[in-house]
This record gives structure tokens, sequence and C-alpha cells, in this order.
């Protein structure tokens, strides 16, 4: 028999009897008023006529307080994190990308995939009456497309269910 509020991890594709799905819907008290004496308004709702369900739809359960190498503490229900993220160039830590290059001459007619190749010409130097070639202007600088890229860590997705029936618990 569970305790009233167990959550458990089921991989079936419904509700068993007694049990709902931990999809953050509001429920009314007058009819899980057990269940709210233990979770009262934690995860939502008006606390007079209803209340809401833990949402574990795209989180991951996270212990209450502080743990090992947890900087902060955290409260009951409390969410947190992204499904995905959009990184600027001012988040990316600051590093080079050194250029490439090979000591073989070139055999290639596209630099397309390519590295610099050796040459018996000296390369870069400046003309005294002409202008210098530029690179092209996204051959060195921020890249990416300013679209997020997903933040979730690999995978399975399961139901979580919580007993709306069973034991109260008693504290110690």
């Amino acid at each position: 028999m569970p305790y009233i509020g167990e959550i458990r991890m089921f991989a079936g594709s419904f509700e068993p009897a007694g049990w709902a799905f931990c999809d953050g819907r509001l429920v009314p008290i007058s009819e899980n008023d057990a269940l709210f004496t233990l979770i009262g308004t934690t995860y939502g709702g008006d606390g007079q006529e209803t209340f809401a369900l833990p949402d574990l739809r795209g989180r991951s359960p996270l212990h209450v307080g502080q743990g090992p190498r947890i900087s902060r503490s955290y409260l009951l229900g409390e969410t947190g994190g992204v499904e995905s993220v959009t990184l600027s160039t001012q988040q990316v830590p600051q590093h080079t990308h050194r250029p490439q290059a090979a000591v073989a001459a070139a055999t290639g007619t596209s630099p397309a995939g390519a590295v610099w190749a050796a040459s018996t010409a000296p390369a870069f130097v400046p003309s005294p009456t002409l202008p210098g070639d530029a690179l092209a202007a996204d051959a060195v600088g921020p890249t990416g497309g300013s679209q997020p890229h997903e933040n979730r860590h690999p995978v399975l997705a399961v139901s979580f269910i919580i007993s709306l029936f069973g034991v109260y618990p008693q504290q110690n």
C-alpha cells in the first residue's frame, strides 16, 4: 500500500487506479483532501478550491536542500533550468582559433574543407603599392545562427505518478 503523495516512475501509458500523472493539473481539494493536507499549494492552485499536482513533464526531480557540490539550497516545489538555450558570444569562454596549415604544397583548386598549404612564395607580404587582400568576412569572428540548442542530458521518457490514496504518512 503506497503512502498518499508518494511519487513513482511508471512505464505504462495510463493512470493506474488511485494514482494520477504528475502533470501539474489542478485538482479539487474536496475530492483529494488528504493529499491536499500533505502538499497544499506547493505546486500551485488557489488553496480554496483547487491545488496542483507536481509537474514532472520535461523535468528531472531534484532532492530538496543542498547536496554535495551544489552551491545553493533548493526548496520543495522550486523549479529551475530551461529546455533550450541560445548562447551569445559574451557567454562563450574566451578562446582562440589557430589557423591550420599543411607543410605540403597545395593540390586542390578550392579552399572548401582545406587548410593553408605550403608555398615557395612568401605569404601575406604587404605590397607597398597595392592594398592587401582581406580575408573573407566570416573567416575569423563570431559564428552561429543565434538559434537555441537542446540543453537536456540524454533522457528516457517514462511517466511519473502520484498516489491519491493510501496510507497517510506519520512524522517521526
